[in-house]
Formats: structure tokens, C-alpha cells, sequence
């Protein structure tokens, strides 16, 4: 639903103009008209006649049927993800990261099929596939995200789809994914993609090989940590695909939500890039620290995948993770409580800085942890998501932590 006038424009300018269509907000000269498309809240839509009734309306946004079908607000949030993506025919919204993870992947699996999934790939995602797609008959099996020989020996007959993500958000390993998508397309395999640490500002996810490109609107988009949402775009294959299970799904986002996705998404240009600048120099001065072993962040030389970030991507972003040399998990307790500026919780992708500790090797099944070329000492994880706070403050809470890990 992308304006034809938004492919000449930046992806900058089209944060800021796609999704205002004047049928939603008035024409700009017009007395009465608005910034942003009002929260249109509605289940029942109601018809002139019972001619129109039987008529109906097509299947898509922009025409009124019933509020699960949504209204001007979501389909103001759709149009505006579409037109950041390349390639995209449409997008479906869902309630949550999760949810379109699940709806991606039931569009395109059914009973008997095999999925290939990242071994870096998201905790809920791999509970996903030894859960919800192992109780329909779907069986998952897991591949090294830096292995394309192990990618393509993983498949067989059965196999349908694969999931990637990339970088992953534990352990920040970017994966090839033009090549790895060059290999699952020559075998017939859907390409699924959770393109949450990016997003299309930093990674043109369908341009680049992804049939379904996956985003937690939680994250960045929404960016103040006060709403739940998640989006999936497609060409138009794909999207129908997407859509025909949504709705069979009875899937649906609260136009409030959507309004509140819809005024982070215009701001998620210059939040990214202050966020990615932060998070680019702590990294760089925590590996320098003795006390930190390794930092995993894609966006430093070094890091599993730089080489492809450099190659692939335009953009960052601020989350990234770093593993302490050596003790235990109480040392790393020491340094997380010591921590004031960063908030002690999950996601990521808000304004405010946050810490959670990580241990990955409980969740590979295909790839070893620690990493290659890394002490089996250092094992305890922490991963950090860098918001907007001055970076001297946060390096100077960091260096608490770090004096308090060194003290355990």
C-alpha cells in the first residue's frame, strides 16, 4: 500500500512521510488535517446498505469489513513498514516478536515438513520448534550459523523453510545470508528471516535473499519499552500467505498499540544512530578491559561476521554482548547488581540502557560455546543494550561493574 512517491525518497524521509495517507490524515492544506493518522478504534464497521453488505469489501488493508481486519491506524503502521522494505508487497502486524515468528513459519510449514534453524537463533524461536512445531508433526533441526557446509548438509527431502537470524541476539554472529539464501532457494527452501537487531534501516533483508522478513516492533520501532508488537513483510507470494494465516489465526493488533508503534518508527532513524555510535565505543573500550574476555558485537573487527556486517549492512544498532574472564557466576552478579544506569531486564531497543546475563551454551545444539579460539574458563555472558544516555555516564557505571566483578 506504499505510495509510488515514497521509492524516490530515503529511508529516512520515508520514516517520517510513509503511512500518511490523506485519506487517513486530510490532505496538508486542509483545515482539520492531521500529522498522524487518528486512533481509529472499531469492531463493527458499518455498511450504507445491505446491497454493500452482500458486495463486500476486498481482502486487504485500506478497505473496511470488520475490526480484525483492521482500520486506518494499523494499516497506517503496515503501509509505513512496507515502504522501508524493499521489495515488500504488503505486512502483517501481530501482537507480539513471537507471534510473527509463529505466523511466518505456519504460512509456509504443515504436518511432515522439516524446518532448518539457526543454532544462534532466538530463545523463544528454538522453544518454538521443539514445542508448537514438534506437537503439528513439524521437526526442527538446528545448523552452525558460520557452517554453509553444515546448512546445506542438514537438508533433505522433507525440508520446507529455514529461519535465520542474523546477527543473533545472544551471541551476535552475523550468517551469510545472501549465500545461505543462494543455497536454500536452489533446493527449494523458503527463507525466513528475524531481522529485529538491524531492521531495514541497517539490513535490506528481502533485497538480499529473505522471502519473509521478521521484526520484534517491540524493540526499536517501538522504542520507549511500553508496547508489545511484531510485523512480518513479504512480496506478494508470501504475503497472501502471511495473511490467509493471520486471519485464520484471528489475529490482531489494538490500534493504541499501533498508534504507539506508529510515533516510535518516526523517530527510530536518529535513535539508531545515536544508539549504534554509543554502543560502537563502549564496545570498543570493554575490549580493551582486562576484566572482559571477548566482546561480541558484529560491529567491531574481530567479531564473528564483521567481514559480512561491513560487506552487507548500512546500520547498527545497540545491543551487543561481552563475556567476563574467567570466575563465576557470582562475579558476574557482582558486576550486574553494581550497575545503576542499566535497568536489570529483558528485550532491548528502548531508549533506556538494560543488562541481562547470558549463558548460550545451554541453548546449542549444533555449535559449540564458548566460541572457537576462546578459554572454556570464560563462560559467563552478559549482554548489554545501549540507549541514549550520555556514553561517558555509561562507561563510567560500567567501570563500577567491572570494579565490583574484579572485587568478587
Amino acid at each position: 500500500m506504499a505510495g509510488a512517491e515514497d521509492d524516490n525518497h530515503s529511508l529516512a524521509t520515508r520514516l517520517v512521510t510513509s503511512g500518511r495517507r490523506a485519506e487517513w490524515t486530510g490532505t496538508p492544506r486542509q483545515p482539520g488535517a492531521v500529522v498522524n493518522p487518528p486512533v481509529w478504534r472499531a469492531s463493527t464497521h458499518l455498511y450504507p446498505d445491505s446491497a454493500a453488505l452482500k458486495a463486500g469489501k476486498p481482502n486487504e488493508d485500506g478497505h473496511f469489513y470488520y475490526g480484525r481486519r483492521g482500520s486506518p491506524t494499523q494499516w497506517a503502521l503496515a503501509d509505513a513498514l512496507t515502504a522501508l522494505e524493499p521489495g515488500a508487497a504488503g505486512t502483517v502486524l501481530y501482537p507480539s516478536g513471537v507471534a510473527a515468528i509463529a505466523g511466518a513459519l505456519l504460512s509456509v510449514l504443515r504436518p511432515g515438513d522439516v524446518l532448518l534453524m539457526t543454532d544462534n537463533a532466538y530463545e523463544p524461536s528454538r522453544t518454538m520448534g521443539r514445542g508448537l512445531l514438534k506437537d503439528m508433526g513439524i521437526e526442527t533441526r538446528w545448523f552452525d550459523p558460520l557452517d554453509p557446509g553444515a546448512f546445506e548438509a542438514a537438508i533433505c527431502e522433507r525440508t520446507r523453510a529455514v529461519l535465520l537470524e542474523s546477527p543473533g541476539s545472544l551471541t551476535l554472529e552475523v550468517q551469510d545470508v545472501p549465500d545461505l539464501a543462494t543455497r536454500a532457494h536452489a533446493r527449494g527452501l523458503v527463507v525466513v528471516l528475524d531481522n529485529t537487531w538491524a531492521g531495514p534501516l541497517g539490513f535490506a533483508a528481502l533485497e538480499r535473499g529473505a522471502d519473509i522478513t521478521v521484526m520484534s516492533l517491540t524493540k526499536h520501532a517501538g522504542g520507549h519499552s511500553d508496547v508489545m508488537m511484531g510485523s512480518a513483510s513479504a512480496g506478494a507470494d508470501f504475503h497472501a500467505k502471511l495473511r490467509r494465516t493471520a486471519q485464520a489465526l484471528g489475529q490482531v493488533v489494538s490500534p493504541d498499540d499501533a498508534s504507539l508503534v506508529l510515533r516510535g518508527l518516526r523517530t527510530m532513524g536518529v535513535r539508531l544512530e545515536r544508539e549504534t555510535a554509543s554502543a560502537r565505543a563502549l564496545a570498543e573500550w570493554l575490549e580493551s578491559r582486562p576484566e572482559v574476555a571477548r566482546v561480541l558485537c558484529p560491529m567491531l573487527p574481530g567479531s564473528p561476521g564483521h567481514d559480512l556486517w561491513r560487506r552487507d549492512f548500512t546500520g547498527g544498532c545497540g545491543l551487543f554482548s561481552l563475556v567476563l574472564r574467567g570466575k563465576d557466576d557470582a562475579a558476574r552478579n557482582a558486576f550486574i547488581d553494581a550497575l545503576s544506569l542499566f535497568g536489570i531486564g529483558y528485550s532491548w531497543g528502548g531508549f533506556e540502557s538494560l543488562v541481562t546475563p547470558i549463558d548460550p551454551a545451554a541453548l546449542r545444539s549444533a555449535s559449540p560455546w564458548p566460541l572457537p579460539g576462546m578459554d572454556s574458563a570464560d563462560r559467563f555472558g552478559v549482554r548489554l543494550s545501549i540507549g541514549l544516555e550520555d556514553p561517558a555516564d555509561l562507561r563510567a557505571d560500567l567501570e563500577r561493574g567491572l570494579a565490583a566483578w574484579a572485587a568478587a
